[in-house]
């Protein structure tokens, strides 16, 4: 039992409910049932075990182990009962129809059919597990306490719960594998950083930091939005520009929001940079922003992203670059030979293809057969897997942009759509954030390593300790659709998560997109371990190989 309820880092702690529903964007409601379940049956082998649901109700209400669950005091320590009681009541509180709108969709249901292999009716059928178990995980997202495993137990509508052990310490050991990689990659980024630090004469005292943090100095303002329409794709981008008061060109600075939040999430972002004299532009991709959510919401669309999003969102930030160039209110006021991308999530793929990776079909097709898609737990691959269905003439389309002169990805997805033959292609700076929290899009294989495919010299790996995938993203305005995220998701200090945001983009920018040398100082790792902060840690490294996070999973290998 000690895979499934390890010690410190735990699987379930870091990967059960959050991690299954991280991504829970949300259809129709379900009426309550007249059953509950009554007893878990737990199979391992020719052995079978009976656990009646009050005794677990009675456990999570106490914290004690009762006379019926005493048996099994002798496979677990004292700190993972604890463990286990925090797992049985720790709710997240999502809402039902975000809940049940997520499980019509296809990777809702691909999730569910993977736990419907080890939870099942007392028929063993999967198709009757399948309806079940979502129909108890609705139904329990609707309790006031929030959804929790217990409220799961509790709402199992039929009067039993068949789980194969054996399969469930499998997905366990799945889990804890990548808990145990994902944590030693971070150790090396953490150590590497402390290397670069400890090589580079740094003091505080040096460096006038809060001119970084802080609003720069010039004025600016948000003009009206504009409503450009590409006719060819027929398509309305709606785009946010914040222009600075400078008698020069401004250089430019596009920002790519993430699935299903907006333009707002970022001004705080675009509010700072165009106080340090960027044009700051901002689109709303329209398949893949807070108002595609609320159709989602509204039950009125089944897909939480459409395939053609893989190439919209760099199309769409081509159009709007071509359309500010030909706009005569803003002309000798940006210069838009040199362009800046900063992208989060959905957002950051788009920035890297911009910068020239290009999608990797042969690994598409092969990571997004049945089998493969079957055996992962990085749900990230679910969404990447929707470049499948990309039309053929849209799949010779060239993303890059020779405009864009340096990128920042936060948060990317890229092992599936890009892996290491596109990102080879990038031959600009690039930055990548990365957040060890990261259950959406985790760090290791989404950023960490496809970091180490990036060719240029010029790239730079920016690890935030305690943060999430949703850490970096502000909250939106009044008026903004964007489903407001419970706590659990975000993560602690969001706040300082966006300090650093304004920090390393400034100097990034700066350096690489107007050419200012006298940012250059600032992009290192001594910078990055002054500004680091205990609730939410910052590492900086430049230099980072496949080799580098092989011998020290070897060396972690043997611990």
């Amino acid at each position: 039992m000690k895979s499934l309820f390890g010690n410190g880092n735990s699987v379930l702690k870091k990967y059960s409910l959050p991690f299954l529903l991280s991504m829970l964007i949300p259809t129709l409601g379900m009426s309550e049932s007249a059953r509950s379940a009554e007893r878990i049956y737990a199979s391992y082998s020719a052995l079978e075990l009976s656990i009646p649901v009050t005794a677990m109700e009675k456990f999570a209400q106490t914290g004690k182990i009762e006379q019926e669950l005493a048996v099994y005091r002798q496979y677990l320590k004292p700190e993972q009962i604890k463990e286990l009681h925090r797992v049985l009541t720790s709710p997240v509180k999502l809402h039902p129809v975000a809940v049940s709108q997520f499980l019509y969709t296809q990777q809702g249901e691909l999730l569910l059919r993977r736990l419907g292999d080890v939870i099942k009716t007392r028929s063993r059928q999967p198709k009757p597990g399948f309806y079940a178990l979502r129909s108890a995980l609705i139904l329990a997202s609707q309790e006031p306490g929030g959804l929790t495993l217990l409220n799961v137990l509790r709402k199992y509508p039929t009067g039993s719960i068949h789980i194969d052990l054996a399969r469930t310490l499998g997905i366990a050991s799945e889990l804890e594998k990548m808990v145990r990689e994902t944590n030693r990659a971070i150790a090396t980024v953490s150590q590497k950083s402390e290397i670069e630090a400890a090589n580079i004469p740094f003091s505080q005292n040096n460096f006038q930091l809060q001119n970084l943090r802080r609003p720069g100095k010039f004025k600016w303002q948000k003009i009206k939005s504009r409503k450009l329409l590409d006719f060819s794709r027929k398509r309305l981008v709606l785009t946010d520009v914040y222009l600075p008061q400078s008698k020069t060109k401004a250089s430019v600075i596009v920002i790519s929001h993430g699935l299903g939040s907006d333009s707002s999430n970022f001004r705080y972002l675009a509010s700072h940079l165009a106080s340090h004299g960027f044009a700051v532009v901002v689109p709303n991709h329209p398949g893949s922003n807070s108002k595609k959510l609320q159709l989602l919401l509204d039950g009125r669309t089944g897909e939480i992203i459409q395939s053609n999003e893989f190439y919209d969102r760099p199309l769409d930030i081509k159009f709007v670059l071509d359309r500010l160039e030909s706009d005569p209110s803003l002309k000798n006021r940006l210069n838009l030979q040199q362009v800046g991308v900063f992208g989060q999530s959905l957002g950051g793929y788009t920035a890297l293809a911009l910068a020239g990776a290009k999608l990797d079909y042969n690994r598409i097709q092969k990571d997004c057969n049945s089998q493969a898609v079957n055996n992962t737990w990085n749900l990230s691959v679910l969404l990447q897997c929707g470049a499948l269905k990309v039309e053929r003439k849209n799949r010779e389309k060239d993303l890059r942009d020779s405009r864009v002169k340096a990128v920042i990805a936060v948060n990317p997805i890229t092992s599936t759509v890009f892996c290491e033959s596109g990102l080879s292609q990038v031959q600009i700076p690039v930055m990548v954030v990365a957040s060890s929290d990261d259950t959406v899009a985790p760090a290791l294989y989404e950023q960490i390593q496809p970091f180490s495919w990036i060719p240029t010299s010029q790239k730079y790996l920016a690890l935030l300790s305690g943060g999430t995938h949703f850490s970096t993203i502000g909250n939106g305005s009044s008026t903004s659709e964007a489903v407001e995220l419970p706590s659990q998701l975000i993560g602690d200090n969001p706040k300082q998560a966006r300090s650093y945001m304004k920090s390393l983009s400034m100097p990034f920018f700066g350096t690489y997109v107007v050419g200012s040398s006298q940012y250059k100082q600032y992009l290192n790792a001594a910078y990055a371990k002054v500004l680091s902060r205990q609730s939410i840690g910052l590492s900086l490294i430049q230099s980072l190989t496949p080799n580098d996070l092989a011998q020290y999973k070897t060396v972690g290998s043997r611990e």
